[in-house]
């Protein structure tokens, strides 16, 4: 890319404006009922509200608006002085420029960078401890859960050293030894030592409660919720659990610090060249697989590494809102009775996935000059002239004028589930059956006759 995307933001629309303004004022009669008590008439406010915000997404607002209960109670303030053990960092003002520098007039290289974690013992070449027993498996679990945050600081602090927006195309992945590293496409060059220095100087600290050790195991008498004080409380003198705001008021020192390992590889890239096509494939070969195909274990000790990982992990709270911090005598941030103690859905804490992050792909908003819902227009073009090309013309429904709500319960218009079940596989296998058409044609395989294939529909022998 030679030019500076224009993200110029659209003036918001007169309908649009008008949206806001209702929510806003639903917000303040939602809020005049709770504080009044009536909460029969708070409840139907929220479900306003929820309305509001669907009207507001479909009439393509962006970003998360405030929560109707959202507290407004500021949270304890932490220092932003830099710890006395990490190196320093020189800082710029940030320019609003994504492209990288030009050199002899025409060469404007960009980086391809690959972060990884610390040692937590040493390891085998099949990835596995050398012993078992002295391995870190508290700290592995620790930095693969916070991961994403340390490398989203590693950004931010790039950016304030090299002094401009730097862009990215990111890819996460597990070592032999199943920690997670980062392959990363940045658009412009940037000095070798400069990375290494902004490597060595990130850190992440997480300032939660302490989670050394266990109030309640496992398979052991667990908190139990109680309506009276609304939260969990202790099973046998039935004490009401500390809140998160008393866990994190009085806090010293951070509960964990992730940092990044020595091994930083750094290498300038043309665009277009040869070698450009095997990095950009190297990055690209993991998109179609899942987590679980990457990370498998054919040998004994694989498996108990993994076994060992994943028990670490099981009690490892993955954010504020985790039900693990039940085990530790904290309630987590909205904590609520649907809530089972040591029992979180999160992907962290999954055998599948050993702790690496949901999202696997990490790009950077400006890294293509277009937006997501310009990404997504693009799809949308693309299959429409694919299916096209066969003569498979899609009507297109005005729905500007249309309005969505959730189904009510109870509503007599909504079909039974099942038959609602039965027309979206169909109407699935026909997409299917019309893309894999188009597809066919454009390798030159198409049926002669121009006919989609054979009859998918779930629905045609019944009719």
């Amino acid at each position: 890319m030679n030019e500076e995307p224009d993200f110029t933001p659209e003036e918001p629309t007169e309908e649009q404006v008008e949206l806001v303004t209702a929510r806003a004022d639903l917000l303040a009669a939602y809020r005049g009922a709770v504080a009044d008590g009536d909460l029969v008439a708070a409840e139907e406010l929220q479900e306003d509200i929820r309305d509001a915000d669907a009207e507001l997404k479909a009439a393509g607002v962006r970003g998360h608006l405030p929560s109707p209960d959202a507290s407004e109670k500021r949270g304890v303030r932490r220092s932003t002085r830099r710890r006395q053990d990490a190196p320093d960092l020189p800082r710029r003002k940030v320019d609003k420029r994504t492209v990288g520098r030009e050199y002899a007039g025409r060469f404007r290289p960009s980086m391809f960078v690959t972060l990884t974690l610390d040692s937590y013992g040493r390891v085998r070449t099949d990835g596995t401890p050398v012993d078992f027993a002295s391995y870190d498996y508290r700290r592995a679990a620790r930095d693969a859960v916070h991961f994403a945050s340390l490398v989203d600081r590693w950004w931010q602090n790039l950016r304030r050293v090299v002094g401009f927006d730097v862009q990215y195309f990111a890819t996460v992945e597990p070592q032999r030894r199943v920690a997670p590293h980062l392959h990363a496409a940045v658009r412009g060059s940037i000095p070798h030592e400069v990375l290494r220095q902004v490597t060595a100087a990130t850190y992440l600290q997480v300032w939660w409660p302490e989670h050394n050790e266990l109030v309640y195991l496992p398979d052991g008498p667990l908190p139990v919720w109680e309506s009276a004080v609304t939260g969990f409380v202790d099973p046998q003198v039935r004490t009401p659990l500390r809140t998160w705001e008393e866990a994190t008021a009085d806090l010293v020192e951070p509960a964990h610090v992730a940092e990044f390992g020595r091994q930083v590889h750094s290498k300038g890239i043309l665009g277009g060249s040869e070698e450009a096509g095997r990095h950009i494939g190297y990055l690209t070969k993991y998109l179609t697989k899942s987590v679980g195909e990457v990370i498998e274990a054919d040998t004994d000790r694989q498996k108990e590494h993994h076994e060992r990982l994943h028990a670490e992990l099981e009690v490892t709270p993955c954010s504020e809102r985790c039900a693990v911090w039940l085990l530790y005598g904290v309630q987590p941030r909205g904590v609520s009775s649907r809530m089972t103690p040591g029992r979180c859905k999160n992907k962290a804490h999954r055998r599948t996935t050993l702790g690496l992050p949901g999202r696997r792909v990490l790009v950077s908003r400006k890294w293509s000059g277009k937006t997501l819902a310009d990404h997504r227009a693009d799809r949308k073009r693309f299959v429409a002239e694919a299916l096209a090309a066969v003569g498979i013309v899609k009507p297109v429904q005005d729905t500007d004028r249309l309005v969505w709500h959730n189904v009510r319960p109870g509503d007599p218009n909504v079909p039974p589930r099942a038959h609602l079940l039965l027309h979206g596989i169909a109407q699935r296998q026909r997409w299917r059956a019309e893309y894999d058409q188009a597809m066919l044609a454009a390798q030159g395989g198409a049926p002669p006759d121009g006919s989609a294939g054979p009859d998918v529909s779930a629905t045609a022998e019944a009719a």
